[in-house]
């Protein structure tokens, strides 16, 4: 508040009796002032963030769970071709075992003609039970 003193003001007796003079606003008010701390937008909002976050990885783990299944399918498919030509391939590890095994004691019965009472292809210790094998023994046997 201001007050102004006039010299020479007609009855003016006191300072009670000064006129007051007060600023006030201009006509229709002062423009409005922004006080609000003015911060720029840095990116999008946290539930935009989350959102998009949460369908990259549904599509992500539907991705993967499809992958899975054909993963699985294929594998399946792989498995029944084996299992369908498994018979074929054991026929035919048996004839190699057959004839690998007759090549062996015709090599065994040549190799042992001079040894009196040898019998090829029959076991060494044919002692009538079952013993288990014996353990390595030396220093390059392992244990």
């Amino acid at each position: 508040m201001t007050e102004t003193l006039r010299r020479g003001y007609p009855g003016m007796k006191s300072i009670k009796d000064m006129p007051v003079l007060q600023d006030g606003p201009p006509p229709g008010g002062f423009p409005s002032v922004r006080y609000a701390r003015r911060i720029p937008s840095t990116g999008p909002a946290g539930f935009t963030l989350f959102a998009v976050t949460a369908s990259i990885m549904a599509y992500g783990f539907i991705k993967v769970g499809q992958t899975n299944h054909e993963r699985r399918a294929a594998k399946a498919e792989k498995k029944a071709a084996r299992f369908a030509i498994m018979p074929i391939l054991q026929a035919e590890e048996d004839r190699r075992y057959v004839q690998a095994n007759e090549a062996f004691i015709r090599k065994e019965k040549e190799l042992m003609k001079n040894v009196p009472g040898y019998k090829a292809g029959e076991q060494l210790y044919s002692g009538g039970r079952w013993m288990p094998p014996a353990p390595r023994v030396g220093a390059w046997g392992g244990a």
